[in-house]
């Protein structure tokens, strides 16, 4: 089947139209690169002409909460309403696990506002919330640095590799709608500044990992479920500790 890739150049994008090429389907990556612009409509109705699924793994170029929030309302009402001029028949996004737990944060919010209008707009649809991805570890810990200390609220965490999150969301949308969402995660549940400080470590990198109740994970402070799914998950085999890209992630 024409499985349009939104985002289909970027992180996740990529590893899942290789995945669903390898399985004889045609996955087209829809992006500003390829012509494709969701913000301003452009190439839209040229790149959905045929296709039976749309797949959006886009993200917003900035994490401010106002332009994330304009970049996903705005996007997202675009790609519906080119999807029911064209006749496309499932609409799968990719989320964030624990949207609805920290509604504080800007990107949660919008994220938030995504899901609402994919559920109104009458397509059938698929919502597959992730935790975090392993390829971010290195970014959150940076985030929480303040000179040589890096503060890690001591809650549950469980990331998972891309490549898993690519497959799941592959699986997914060859499948029929599931008009709600389902949860994929990594296969080890941990304290996350334990994990933060035995990845330093592995590193060899010298900043110190202080718990902190009150650390803020990307502007909010996690509640200690908020950033892992709940029972009936999808759990990825992949450990950090085996992953191909953790050496690259400490350098």
């Amino acid at each position: 089947m024409k499985i349009v890739v939104v985002g289909g150049t970027g992180l996740i994008g990529s590893k899942l139209v290789t995945k669903l090429g390898e399985h004889g389907h045609e996955a087209v990556a829809a992006a500003p690169s390829t012509g494709v612009d969701t913000l301003t409509g452009e190439g839209l109705a040229e790149v959905l002409a045929g296709a039976q699924v749309v797949v959006d793994v886009s993200n917003s170029p900035s994490f401010e909460p106002a332009a994330v929030m304009e970049f996903f309302e705005t996007s997202t009402r675009n790609l519906l309403a080119a999807e029911a001029a064209a006749g496309v028949g499932h609409h799968v996004a990719l989320s964030v696990v624990g949207t609805e737990r920290m509604p504080d944060n800007g990107y949660f919010a919008a994220k938030i506002v995504q899901e609402q209008l994919i559920e109104k707009s009458g397509i059938p649809f698929s919502l597959v919330h992730a935790t975090q991805f392993f390829e971010f570890v290195r970014a959150i810990a940076d985030a929480a640095t303040d000179g040589d200390t890096v503060r890690i609220a001591p809650v549950q965490f469980q990331p998972i590799a891309g490549e898993e999150v690519a497959q799941a969301v592959g699986r997914v949308a060859v499948g029929q709608p599931l008009n709600g969402r389902v949860e994929v995660g990594g296969p080890d549940n941990v304290r996350m500044d334990e994990f933060f400080r035995d990845v330093l470590a592995a590193w060899g990198d010298p900043r110190t990992v202080v718990s902190d109740p009150q650390a803020r994970y990307y502007g909010s402070v996690p509640g200690e479920r908020t950033l892992v799914p709940g029972e009936g998950a999808i759990l990825g085999t992949i450990r950090y500790r085996d992953w191909a890209g953790q050496n690259a992630a400490g350098k």
